[in-house]
């Protein structure tokens, strides 16, 4: 086999045992991850806002953006619950580029995964003591769930992944609330399948163990557009897709029918500045449709300090090195928008 042994990574064990998650802090998850299971499964009618950077490339600008978060949180709390974007693996499609912090802790400097695991509890645990706020994260890889497990309060799985057997088995063994986002071909059918495997019990093989899980509820739709065979962006944002998707949901009969719309990636032909467009459209329809009302619980937006994207070697504070973001600016006043209007 023509694999060359770089360094060992250390077990989840030892690495949450150099940097574990404070008492006060894993109070404060726990209250957070029994409010957003409150909202999916009906009790509160909050809106649930994931919003943060494409990808958390930077400690102090990604802390930064997330304590403006919480300012702004101070104001709609009670309307929306925000979750902090803290993106720490970045798929690509064809492999090559910059694949996220887990990978590279400084993007300048090469690849080392240990201290890019180090690296992302300590953003996590300093973002939750800063600003009281636990993050998101996709699970891009199902074996490093362990080392941030205790971290987060929403997992999402990806358009490439959702059809994978390792994501669904292991998304039904999280205690939190897990997204499926459609896959990149559009087909509903698969993300519904998805969700049904998560919301399942399994027996398979995980960390070394065999282990049985009981199945996750909190599993639930994001639905954030497609790609014909030409190349072209699809979305399906719109009130008649929505309605499809509801149709669907109800009709096979899922725990705690949720839907998520993710406002960027094909949803906006990959415009980012459509965002605040897209989201005023899908509030409108909500508002028009009590059945959406009821389904659609949130959004997922990507946003940073600076609004666009840049190069590595530019390096702009607060600035995406991969999807082009809203601007801070922007951000604040979407979301008051939003807070007015849910």
């Amino acid at each position: 086999m023509s694999f060359t042994n770089i360094r060992k990574i250390p077990s989840p064990e030892e690495i949450i045992a150099e940097n574990p998650l404070p008492e006060n802090l894993k109070k404060i998850k726990a209250e957070r991850d029994a409010e957003i299971k409150d909202i999916l499964t009906g009790k509160s009618n909050k809106f649930i806002l994931i919003i943060g950077p494409c990808s958390a490339d930077n400690e102090d600008s990604v802390c930064d953006y997330i304590s403006k978060l919480a300012k702004v949180n101070e104001k709609v709390k009670d309307t929306l619950f925000i979750i902090p974007r803290i993106y720490t693996g970045k798929p690509r499609t064809t492999g090559e580029g910059y694949k996220g912090i887990m990978h590279q802790p400084d993007p300048h400097k090469a690849t080392n995964m240990v201290e890019g695991i180090a690296a992302i509890r300590k953003m996590n645990i300093r973002a939750i003591s800063e600003s009281h706020l636990t993050a998101a994260d996709e699970m891009l890889y199902p074996s490093n769930l362990p080392f941030v497990s205790d971290l987060l309060t929403y997992i999402a799985v990806g358009a490439r992944s959702v059809e994978n057997q390792q994501h669904r088995l292991t998304a039904s063994g999280i205690d939190v609330a897990v997204g499926m986002k459609n896959p990149t071909s559009g087909d509903l059918n698969v993300m519904f399948n998805s969700i049904r495997a998560a919301q399942s019990s399994h027996d398979f093989a995980y960390g070394g163990y065999e282990v049985k899980t009981s199945g996750n509820p909190l599993t639930h739709a994001i639905m954030r557009g497609s790609v014909n065979k030409h190349g072209d962006n699809i979305p399906n944002y719109h009130y008649e897709d929505l309605i499809r998707a509801t149709e669907m949901y109800y009709d096979k009969g899922y725990k705690n029918p949720a839907i998520i719309i993710d406002t960027n990636h094909s949803n906006s032909n990959k415009k980012f500045y459509e965002q605040p467009r897209i989201v005023k459209e899908i509030l409108h329809n909500r508002k028009y449709n009590s059945t959406l009302r009821k389904i659609i619980k949130g959004f997922m937006i990507e946003s940073y300090i600076e609004e666009g994207n840049q190069q590595i070697e530019d390096y702009v504070y607060g600035k995406s090195i991969t999807d082009p973001c809203l601007g801070w600016e922007a951000t604040e006043e979407l979301i008051y928008y939003m807070a007015e209007r849910i």
